[in-house]
């Protein structure tokens, strides 16, 4: 009997569907990649997942994030990504935590309640704390690293922290993360130059030079290095029940 899972038994069998129904996936920051990434994960049938992300949806997000209708804007995209996620499959549970992922919020959080971490979130102090924290839990963890600044998506592939090129957070995670003793760490990255942001029309002086900070953004960079982790995290699990 066909159900709204057919296609993805007809791929990893209907045992591994199970295991993805029983699995429970935390996504860290639900903007331009953790937003597609939860997207994926949702799709494929994960049963739990946990959303971890203070930010509303802004008109600027429109450009990219999956979340950013003009109807949402002003909403948490913790809670308009629970609204998708159960239309997709009634069946899940989602549970959101109007929270950025600080060291100082990340004793609300224990790992070992998870089967699999997805670090989606910007700040450096963040990423490092949620990594050792999934270390310390045994908890497999995957990381994005800068999405930002970029215009070819096919430049993104998988590998070792220890392994990265090119990407200037990736340089400064490898750097810090070993001084804490963690050498190992799966991580989605591009070996795209990032490029220079550019000043748009009509700027003020003192708009630009606030605004060197951000990076700029476009629909499909941060689209592919969310469904590329969240690939990892299904094949991953898929791969844990053998």
């Amino acid at each position: 009997m066909e159900n709204q899972f057919s296609r993805t038994e007809l791929l990893i069998g209907q045992e591994n569907v199970k295991r993805l129904q029983q699995a429970r996936v935390a996504v860290f920051g639900v903007g331009g990649v953790g937003g597609y990434a939860v997207e994926a994960l949702a799709r494929s049938g994960v049963g739990t997942l946990d959303l971890i992300d203070n930010d509303k949806v802004s008109l600027s997000n429109l450009n990219r994030q999956i979340y950013a209708l003009h109807s949402t804007i002003g909403k948490y995209k913790v809670d308009v990504a629970k609204e998708r996620v159960l239309d997709i499959n009634p069946q899940a549970e989602v549970n959101v935590y109007r929270i950025f992922y600080l060291p100082e919020t990340a004793h609300q959080f224990d790992f070992a309640n998870y089967d699999y971490v997805v670090d989606a979130i910007d700040t450096v102090t963040g990423k490092l704390m949620l990594v050792q924290q999934a270390v310390q839990a045994g908890t497999p963890v995957i990381s994005s690293m800068g999405a930002g600044n970029k215009m070819n998506p096919a430049a993104f592939q998988v590998a070792e922290l220890s392994e990265t090129s090119v990407c200037p957070l990736a340089k400064v995670m490898r750097r810090e993360l070993k001084k804490r003793g963690i050498t190992s760490l799966k991580v989605v990255y591009s070996k795209e130059k990032p490029l220079v942001p550019q000043a748009g029309n009509g700027e003020q002086t003192a708009e630009t030079e606030r605004r060197r900070q951000t990076p700029g953004s476009n629909a499909f960079v941060p689209a592919a290095a969310g469904l590329i982790a969240a690939g990892e995290v299904v094949r991953d699990l898929v791969e844990m029940a053998r």
